[in-house]
């Protein structure tokens, strides 16, 4: 069993910004030499998150920047914003509902994953950011 750690890095437009990571993930698992095991990713900060959906417009343009916005408002008052002097406690809050990591199989050297699921990073910061997702892979080598 071995282990490697590689990075993905991007900009990001924040508010809700969904960027499709899997090509980057798969790319890096391609160019590793494993050909079986896991990639876990982490979502480096506390306003980013990481999860699976199908990334076609109607969901990742509106649906789940929709549902957050119910669920965890922007122009809410947040306490947050009070100790820190910020805007973003909306930010916390929805990346801590939808997680900052995942681990996803992959086998032959290719992620399992269904027909329509792709690999997403969510940016809930209020703000542009460069981000940074962590993928480490654990597995068997050629």
């Amino acid at each position: 069993m071995e282990i490697s750690t590689q990075y993905l890095t991007f900009d990001t437009k924040g508010r809700t910004d969904i960027i499709d990571i899997t090509k980057g993930v798969q790319t890096i698992i391609t160019e590793s030499g494993f050909v079986e095991g896991k990639a876990s990713l982490f979502a480096v900060g506390s306003t980013g998150s990481i999860t699976t959906v199908e990334y076609e417009p109607g969901l990742v343009k509106t649906d789940l920047p929709d549902f957050f916005e119910k669920i965890a408002p922007y122009k809410f008052d947040y306490a947050h914003h009070g100790t820190w002097g910020d805007d973003n406690g909306a930010s916390h809050v929805r990346a801590s509902l939808l997680g900052s990591s995942l681990e996803v199989p992959f086998v032959d050297s290719t992620l399992i994953l269904g027909t329509w699921q792709q690999l997403i990073f969510v940016d809930f910061d209020t703000q542009p950011r460069s981000r940074k997702v962590v993928v480490q892979l654990m597995g068997i080598k050629n």
